[in-house]
């Protein structure tokens, strides 16, 4: 058993949420499903928490009324392999939510995510800081993260291109 497991506060979206994020991660699952009983806080028979896992990693959501909404003082961080992770996820957990700016969304139940190349980091952590520095500046112009545009920055192209098409 995992011993620190994520708890997500649902006001009454809880197994509907689950069900969503199952379907775009590979080995998800919903392990377990409770109701809340006569003489609990929620109506009898009613979905109280969802435990699932998320590419392995176990979390639980409950459904505990509209008390504690989501902020973006935490999110969920996605460390993507490729561009095209990057886009399916962006596309997909946005839809009917909040895109904002540096790979951070909100999804249609409130939750905030993190969708980032794990080449923004290698690129970040660069040993030449000047490099290092063009792909933080590119990475805060950016919504959805392009790691084409970064490398661009990285090698300077991105101002190559741009003197080009004031020709």
């Amino acid at each position: 058993m995992q011993k620190i497991t994520t708890f997500l506060w649902f006001d009454d979206r809880a197994e509907e949420a689950t069900k969503f994020y199952v379907s775009l991660f590979k080995n998800s699952k919903i392990t377990n499903v409770s109701r809340y009983t006569e003489g609990s806080p929620g109506p009898a028979g009613k979905v109280m928490t969802v435990a699932f896992e998320l590419d392995g990693q176990q979390f639980v959501a409950l459904n505990g009324g509209p008390q504690f909404p989501f902020t973006e003082a935490i999110s969920l961080l996605i460390n993507c392999e490729t561009q095209q992770e990057v886009d399916e996820l962006w596309e997909k957990l946005s839809a009917g939510g909040e895109k904002s700016q540096c790979g951070w969304l909100k999804d249609k139940y409130g939750l905030s995510w993190q969708v980032v190349p794990t080449a923004l980091n290698r690129m970040l952590a660069d040993k030449d800081p000047e490099k290092a520095q063009r792909v933080m500046q590119a990475m805060l112009q950016m919504s959805k993260i392009d790691v084409a545009e970064l490398e661009r920055a990285r090698d300077d192209k991105a101002e190559v291109n741009q003197e080009a098409r004031s020709r």
